[in-house]
């Protein structure tokens, strides 16, 4: 096989043509999943990154003639499956992703397959449910009814009976929903005069996240807190709906269209004003450096917003280069085993919460950088949380391999399923979690 021309140009994406009725067309789709799929089994370098490759590569390897065409095209959706949308085979492994001749894009092309899957009525009600966040976080967070999912999502005869019902694994330990939401407690902006810098408009808007808005509004606080310490002025987003990462990786793109029109309006009146945004979660980041500009790559509002959005820790770091990030530490961090999820990493920014965390002195920080296997909703259905938990395994082990006085990743998602298996494979202590935000608001003393 011949490597991708220019070797050292940097991948480019091509736009998600999910407008296109060929989208939808199942032959078309089969016969693209059979031309990659070849591709992929005569190269397997990425047979290490998740289940979707060992799937593909054992289908192939057991098959009749030994190569793709001798699999059951029906066994293509297997492979569709076990996919999660890390997007790391794109970002580091393919030698054949555009600009090479071959075009090869796995995860457009799975998420295509789950489009497709998704058009058809293949998607089960639990799966819905799960990725339906903000009507969950909404239901869930009201007065006594949040004391009841709590509890009932820590009984084990309960969560037997959702294994079975709606099959969210028995075992996984799944994050509380907060009493007091974050949006409506946010702590009002201290007044403070604009100081722009080269690299960062000097007011951020912030971008809750169902996720801290619902589950970890400590986050949230946490975030507002170092901003008001560096004299940042900032606002809450006005009007929030989720970003439409949990219905991407679905594959209900219609749902995605419909909360990037409640969304973009309000986030790039923001941007145009000279806003930073930040969002404390790198997959709602991702959806708007990445995927929401791809479906919509014609529309200058979704631009205005990839432009303006920042991950937090990489709008700290550039600060700094501007000379105006403070760095009045107060207490060190100790041992910090720190985690990099595959949404920060496809985003392309470096390793920025490293970057911070290594400021503050007396600190010590174990990066962890290959895919921790929850992703999302994934690891919380029956028929992956097994594999969720191997693939996480090499994770578990360096993190805990230092014997860190703090566990953090940037998803407190990603953080809860490494504490998670570290607990399952060792006897001691179990290790402190928290996440990056939380840690330097300590440092700071704030």
């Amino acid at each position: 096989m011949t490597t991708r021309e220019g070797s050292l140009e940097a991948p480019t994406r091509h736009p998600l043509d999910w407008k296109n009725p060929d989208f939808y067309d199942e032959t078309k789709l089969e016969k693209e999943l059979e031309r990659v799929f070849d591709i992929c089994h005569g190269c397997r370098r990425c047979v290490n990154l998740c289940t979707s490759f060992p799937t593909l590569f054992d289908l192939v390897d057991e098959s009749k003639t030994m190569e793709v065409d001798g699999v059951d095209k029906k066994d293509f959706w297997k492979v569709v499956d076990q996919c999660y949308l890390c997007d790391m085979c794109y970002m580091t492994k393919c030698p054949y992703v555009p600009p090479h001749q071959w075009n090869v894009d796995f995860p457009h092309l799975m998420l295509r397959a789950k489009s497709i899957k998704f058009k058809k009525g293949g998607v089960s009600f639990r799966d819905k449910l799960l990725s339906s966040t903000d009507a969950l976080g909404k239901l869930a967070t009201i007065p006594v009814v949040v004391q009841t999912v709590n509890a009932l999502n820590r009984n084990s005869a309960a969560r037997e009976v959702m294994d079975s019902v709606l099959k969210v694994h028995k075992d996984r330990v799944l994050p509380e929903y907060a009493s007091r939401t974050f949006r409506p407690n946010a702590e009002k902006s201290p007044a403070g005069s604009v100081k722009d810098g080269a690299k960062t408009p000097g007011k951020v808007a912030i971008f809750s996240t169902c996720y801290v808005n619902y589950n970890e509004p400590g986050i949230g606080h946490d975030l507002l807190a170092i901003l008001t310490h560096n004299e940042i002025p900032y606002v809450v987003v006005e009007k929030e709906a989720c970003c439409g990462m949990p219905k991407l990786e679905l594959g209900d793109l219609d749902a995605v269209a419909k909360n990037k029109e409640a969304n973009i309006p309000v986030l790039s009146r923001l941007a145009r004003e000279g806003y930073a945004i930040l969002t404390p979660i790198p997959s709602c980041t991702l959806m708007y450096k990445q995927e929401l500009p791809l479906m919509f790559p014609e529309d200058a509002d979704v631009q205005a917003v990839k432009a303006a959005m920042f991950d937090p820790f990489e709008y700290f770091v550039l600060r700094n280069r501007d000379g105006l990030l403070k760095t009045d530490f107060k207490e060190p961090l100790g041992k910090v085993s720190y985690h990099i999820p595959c949404h920060s990493r496809v985003q392309n920014v470096g390793q920025k919460t490293r970057e911070m965390l290594q400021m503050v002195p007396g600190t010590e920080v174990n990066t962890v950088e290959r895919c921790a296997g929850h992703d999302g909703t994934w690891g919380v259905k029956t028929e992956y949380f097994d594999n969720s938990m191997k693939i996480g395994r090499p994770v578990f082990h360096q993190m805990a391999g230092t014997q860190p006085d703090y566990i953090s990743s940037d998803c407190p998602i990603a953080a809860r399923h490494i504490q998670q298996g570290m607990d399952a494979e060792s006897a001691d202590k179990q290790v402190e979690k928290s996440h990056p935000l939380s840690l330097v608001r300590k440092a700071y003393g704030i």
